[in-house]
């Protein structure tokens, strides 16, 4: 039988002084794989069968022939030289080649280290995958039903062990959430495995899928891959978006309370809440407890996005919840803590309407969580001039559309904290008209 001398390209590695190493007899492309310089490797070669293989090397050495040594898992210190090598000139050939196994050629003052892999005795075969009984709500569980997953190790000079993956490919769908258009959106999602076991393990993907298993990277180089699909795995896996936003009103007469970028302060206080769920979401709900353990829900809430007011001081605990069509897999946000401060009011005495605009022309309580409010303002004889309802609003020191003389007013209020503290207050208002200076015509000076 005529014996076929093939050269494949991708195995050649080329050194300082063109010196080359060469893969004859194979039936498929050696694939070259370059590992780390630490190594001490030139090359990791992939072949798919060693049957029937030479490896031959060329030396610019003149004069000298190459010497070869073959080491095992023990490192290129126990190195054994290989005396049944045939020498033709420069070219060196090896025709007993051993998979697994690691080679050493010095020529002269040059070292070629390189390892090969019989890939015969690695064959990756897919009989099929199936979603395992073992899967949660978390985690998807596959049964591989194949062989040659195992780890394809190779041995450094030093004799360390390492692993040379075979980039076994699952490829499936899931979700993620994209911030732009505030949804879960489709994504292809590929996992890579050095090896694999007899059951694969991976995070839930957050749609209905299929699994595809394709492997592995050397079989698809030689154009063999091998495949698998398992049918259309129904997720129970949830998974939520939240937020909570504050409305928050400048106002300048009501007191600070809470650090900023807090929820709650003082109230009345507007919180806006929502909620964007995955595929497997069928029962929602925002829950409020007064108790961080939820043990007791005060205030349910099935609409994904709705708008709550906060008006009773103290903590509010606010999470969302979501369960699967089976009630077997749950999803729980993080907690918001919704803090109302306690009530005040602060009532000045004195203010100086129509004297210098934006200054002190306004009388107005300082306040701080309350909830509600009623404010009569009174001249010296008993009459009414202004009343209000709303704490953030204020006397500009006018009746029926007129500034009123300078002297003493009396204010009431009757108002409610968000703490339950009832308000019932009474004073006096001082109002002070500075006159601006005029000139000889009558006019105000500027």
């Amino acid at each position: 039988m005529k014996k076929i001398l093939t050269t494949i390209v991708a195995a050649n590695i080329l050194l300082p002084g063109f010196c080359q190493v060469t893969f004859n007899g194979v039936e498929n492309e050696v694939i070259t794989v370059r590992p780390e310089s630490s190594t001490g490797l030139d090359n990791i070669y992939v072949v798919y069968s060693v049957a029937g293989v030479s490896i031959s090397y060329t030396s610019q050495n003149s004069g000298a022939k190459a010497e070869w040594s073959r080491y095992s898992n023990l490192g290129g210190g126990y190195a054994e030289p290989i005396n049944e090598i045939v020498y033709e000139g420069p070219m060196s050939t090896l025709t007993n080649v051993k998979g697994d196994m690691g080679y050493i050629i010095r020529d002269g003052s040059k070292t070629v280290c390189f390892w090969v892999v019989d890939y015969s005795r690695h064959a990756f075969h897919i009989g099929g995958i199936s979603v395992s009984d073992e899967s949660d709500c978390q985690t998807v569980a596959l049964s591989f039903n194949g062989s040659g997953g195992d780890i394809i190790r190779y041995y450094t000079i030093n004799g360390q062990g390492k692993e040379l993956s075979r980039e076994i490919a699952l490829k499936y769908n899931t979700l993620e959430f994209d911030t732009d258009m505030n949804l879960y959106a489709p994504k292809e999602t590929t996992a890579t495995f050095d090896h694999i076991s007899a059951t694969l393990f991976i995070d839930s993907p957050l749609c209905n899928t299929d699994f595809t298993l394709v492997g592995d990277r050397f079989l698809q180089k030689w154009n063999m891959p091998q495949e698998a699909s398992t049918p259309t795995y129904v997720t129970p896996s949830i998974q939520a978006t939240t937020a909570a936003t504050q409305n928050r009103e400048e106002i300048d007469n009501e007191q600070s309370s809470g650090s900023k970028g807090e929820l709650g302060g003082s109230a009345p206080a507007d919180i806006i809440f929502s909620a964007v769920t995955t595929d497997a979401a069928v029962f929602t709900e925002w829950q409020m407890s007064r108790d961080m353990n939820f043990d007791i829900i005060d205030y349910r809430e099935t609409n994904l996005d709705f708008e709550y007011t906060f008006r009773d001081a103290g903590m509010t605990y606010v999470r969302f919840m979501a369960s699967n069509a089976s009630g077997n897999c749950d999803y729980y946000s993080p907690t918001y803590e919704v803090s109302i401060g306690e009530s005040d009011i602060k009532c000045p005495n004195a203010f100086s309407p129509g004297s210098s605009e934006g200054v002190n022309d306004v009388w107005k309580v300082s306040y701080k969580s309350i909830v509600s409010f009623e404010c009569y303002i009174f001249n010296r004889w008993g009459v009414k001039v202004a009343s209000f309802n709303n704490p953030a609003d204020g006397w500009d020191g006018k009746y029926n559309g007129k500034l009123v003389p300078a002297g003493v007013y009396y204010y009431v209020i009757n108002a409610k904290g968000a703490d339950g503290k009832n308000y019932k207050l009474k004073g006096d208002i001082n109002i002070i008209n500075f006159k601006r200076r005029q000139t000889s015509s009558g006019n105000p000076a500027n």
